[in-house]
C-alpha cells in the first residue's frame, strides 16, 4: 500500500476524490519527528549548558577547599616549627638569666645578701596580715 494514500484510496469526509492533494502520511511524520528533534536538541544544549556551569562552580569549590586546606596545613606547619623552637629559646633565656645573676652576685655579693634580708622580711610581714 501507497504511504501517500489513505486506507481506502479517497476520504470519505470531504468527497475529494483525488488522492494526491492530502499530504502523505510520511511527511506528516517527517515533520512530527523533524519537530521532535528540535525540541530534543533545545533541551539537551540546556542541560548541556547547565551541567557546564554546575560543573564550573563544582571546581572552583573543590580548588578553594583544596587552596584553603593547604593554607591550613602550611599554617599548622608553621606553627608547628616555632613551637618546637619554644623550649630551646626557653633554656637560653633561663642560661641567660642565670648568668646575668652569678655576675650580679659576684660584683657585689654583700649588697645582694643584704638585698635578699630585706626582701625576706617583707615577705614574711605581708604572710602574717
Amino acid at each position: 500500500m501507497d504511504r501517500s494514500t489513505t486506507m481506502g484510496g479517497n476520504s470519505p469526509l470531504s468527497g475529494n476524490t483525488n488522492p494526491s492533494t492530502y499530504p502523505p502520511a510520511s511527511a506528516k511524520l517527517d515533520g512530527a519527528a523533524q519537530t521532535a528533534h528540535q525540541t530534543v536538541d533545545k533541551v539537551a544544549d540546556k542541560a548541556t549548558s547547565q551541567l557546564d556551569r554546575l560543573s564550573g562552580t563544582a571546581h572552583r569549590a573543590v580548588n578553594s577547599a583544596a587552596d584553603m586546606a593547604s593554607s591550613a596545613a602550611d599554617a599548622a606547619s608553621t606553627a608547628a616549627e616555632w613551637a618546637s623552637h619554644l623550649p630551646d629559646q626557653a633554656k637560653d633565656v633561663q642560661t641567660k638569666l642565670t648568668e646575668s645573676a652569678c655576675a650580679s652576685i659576684r660584683a657585689r655579693p654583700l649588697a645582694t645578701v643584704a638585698g635578699a634580708l630585706v626582701v625576706g622580711y617583707l615577705l614574711g610581714r605581708l604572710a602574717r596580715i
